[in-house]
């Protein structure tokens, strides 16, 4: 009985510092991948910022246009649409650093859960 009582003790043990090392890792993961998205969603707020100073130029060149009716609101619509242009781009960038974090469920850390568990079972077994 004795053997039996240490045998489940250790086993306790074990199994505690087993999941104080999991929910570690994957707090771990979660930091990672919550960097990654916050990264991809700077760009789109930067995306958003200069898709406002796009608009802000227009009605500038459409101001332009009404005051002078002359060449120089032809500058004020391209610098609007250059704007665009890079909004477009800083749009389509922090899109794929948001799709590149990934699911926000730590993955590897399920993973490791399941290959314990059946390391347990297959020990129980034997």
């Amino acid at each position: 009985m004795n053997d039996t009582h240490k045998l489940v003790n250790d086993l306790s043990e074990q199994v505690s510092r087993l999941v104080r090392d999991e929910v570690r890792l994957a707090r771990f993961e979660l930091t990672e991948k919550g960097k990654r998205a916050g990264f991809g969603a700077g760009l789109f707020g930067g995306a958003g910022m200069v898709a406002f100073f796009g608009a802000a130029t227009l009605v500038a060149a459409f101001v332009m246009l009404l005051a002078l009716v002359m060449p120089a609101w032809v500058a004020a619509v391209v610098v609007a649409v250059v704007l665009f242009a890079i909004a477009g781009v800083l749009g389509l960038v922090g899109k794929k650093k948001v799709k590149q974090a990934g699911s926000p469920m730590p993955a590897e850390t399920i993973a490791s859960v399941k290959a314990d568990i059946e390391t347990v079972k297959e020990s129980v077994r034997r």
